[in-house]
């Protein structure tokens, strides 16, 4: 069957499903559910997604691809934007305009539930630039200190970033600081320990940050319209 090009009718859908995930989680939420919210019949989601996971799946990639588009901006615009801590300052801005896109970063269990547990999910698909590949790029175009080994920078910021995720299962609830708060406390330090002295080639950094960007938008266009080179 091919799907319905009613774009304004899979925007409503994907609105309602973003709330209801987000409120009642991936689990708890059905296909009914979501036509109830979005005013449409059960059938008439199944003509824009062909499951329930195609759909949340479709949910992701709007949600991304407008979270990269906020991202960029706010890096274009900030004068740091190309350093370490300008990267991750202006990731949390961009995190704090979807809730749903903040609870993608976390991987919130709660609300991804079953989704997460599933071997082909969204997460485990992807090809993104590796932080190593992102630490060696910065480095090289002067944007990041270079005494220090890549493969370690690197290894530490995915502590850093698995940790922010993992922490709940082994701290108490109430122990541990928001989100924003952390990432705040994240961006200094990286900018302390890893920013040159001279205050590193800052168009340089930006140029790479677009780089990226780029590449993870064209993904996530090719993976929602499959069909269109």
């Amino acid at each position: 069957m091919a799907k319905s090009d009613n774009d304004e009718r899979e925007q409503r859908i994907l609105d309602a499903a973003a709330d209801l995930f987000v409120h009642y989680g991936y689990d708890k939420t059905t296909v009914d559910d979501i036509a109830r919210e979005a005013g449409v019949s059960k059938g008439a989601i199944y003509l824009h997604f062909k499951s329930k996971d195609d759909l949340f799946e479709g949910l992701l990639i709007r949600e991304l691809m407008a979270y990269q588009t906020k991202w960029l901006e706010l890096i274009e615009a900030d004068p740091k934007g190309g350093t370490i801590g300008g990267m991750y300052r202006n990731m949390l801005f961009a995190l704090s305009s979807s809730p749903f896109m903040s609870v993608m970063f976390k991987q919130d269990g709660r609300v991804l539930g079953g989704y997460l547990r599933k071997p082909d999910n969204f997460f485990r698909r992807q090809k993104q630039t590796t932080r190593y590949e992102f630490v060696k790029m910065m480095q090289d175009a002067g944007a990041m200190r270079q005494d220090i080994d890549p493969k370690i920078v690197a290894h530490i910021m995915n502590m850093l970033a698995y940790g922010l995720v993992a922490m709940e299962e082994i701290m108490a609830k109430e122990d541990i600081p928001p989100t924003n708060d952390i990432i705040e406390g994240i961006a200094k330090m990286m900018d302390l320990a890893l920013t040159p002295e001279d205050g590193g080639d800052n168009e340089a950094g930006k140029a790479i940050l677009r780089q990226i960007s780029e590449a993870g938008r064209r993904q996530f266009k090719h993976k929602s319209n499959p069909n269109q080179e």
